[in-house]
């Protein structure tokens, strides 16, 4: 059984080289690609007006990294240290991203994130680990990623597409502002579509029905292979979806098994091993 890794091309690899530890044979095939975003005033901003927060919400591991590659010189060194005031607190909503908040140095102590058991690793979990601490005329920043957008004649950006992946941060959003608190909002990252080759179209094609498993951690992803592979038949295919919503729009798309998993390896393992 082959398994095609999705993900952005440095996570796959990690992916790639944790399953094939495991005796499985991985396969990269990145369905979205990465990059910092070309304005970093806003992210700037952001760090020097980080002591007026309670809390900062990264929806990503690629939202934490480029956030923190972004600091200015001139932030403050104690903000997310243990030695430093307890705000602004860190918000994570999986596992991946709280790894990248500890290697950018934030301190355990102010990092929050959904319990290693939890059931499910998103903004809905995270708010019953979060919620008591939104109080009233508190603002709190979340740090997301966006489209990237196409630029007019004059270098500027056009309209700045949506977050399309952007469900569970919304609801997020949501709770956070009935709770009488201020959401506010900065683009660390934006995403594009690969660029396709020969080869890579070759995979694609062979694996919608040989029995490959695909595993999926984003929405988007579904939606850049869609357009990717006009007209392909999915009906054969079979994919390891790490959120319902993802899923769902596996299911939309036509993929024939889709199994729900938690992203973890240990349970991507079991889903992909369970699978007939």
């Amino acid at each position: 059984m082959r398994v095609i890794v999705t993900r952005p091309a440095r996570e796959a690899a990690q992916w790639v080289q944790e399953l094939s530890q495991q005796g499985v044979r991985a396969q990269a095939l990145p369905l979205i690609q990465v990059g910092p975003v070309p304005e970093l005033a806003p992210l700037q901003a952001a760090w020097r007006q980080l002591p007026a927060f309670a809390a900062v919400m990264f929806v990503s591991a690629n939202a934490a990294e480029q956030f923190f590659a972004a600091k200015p010189a001139s932030a403050s060194t104690s903000a997310f240290t243990a030695e430093g005031a307890l705000q602004p607190r860190a918000w994570a909503t999986g596992p991946g991203t709280t790894a990248a908040l500890l290697r950018a140095g934030v301190a355990p102590a102010v990092l929050d994130a959904p319990p290693a058991d939890a059931a499910q690793f998103d903004s809905e979990a995270l708010w019953v680990r979060v919620s008591h601490q939104v109080q009233a005329g508190s603002r709190v920043l979340i740090v997301r990623g966006r489209d990237a957008v196409a630029l007019d004649a004059t270098g500027a950006a056009d309209t700045v597409a949506p977050d399309a992946a952007g469900v569970g941060r919304d609801w997020l959003a949501q709770r956070i502002q009935q709770a009488g608190a201020r959401v506010e909002w900065v683009v660390a990252y934006q995403r594009t579509a690969p660029v396709w080759l020969a080869p890579e179209r070759s995979l694609a094609q062979q694996a919608a029905s040989d029995g490959s498993v695909w595993l999926f951690s984003s929405t988007q992803a579904v939606t850049h292979l869609l357009a990717l592979l006009p007209g392909q038949a999915w009906t054969a295919a079979r994919a390891v979806a790490t959120h319902a919503r993802i899923a769902q729009a596996l299911r939309n798309a036509g993929f024939g098994r889709v199994t729900e998993s938690r992203p973890t390896l240990r349970d991507v393992m079991a889903s992909i091993e369970s699978m007939p």
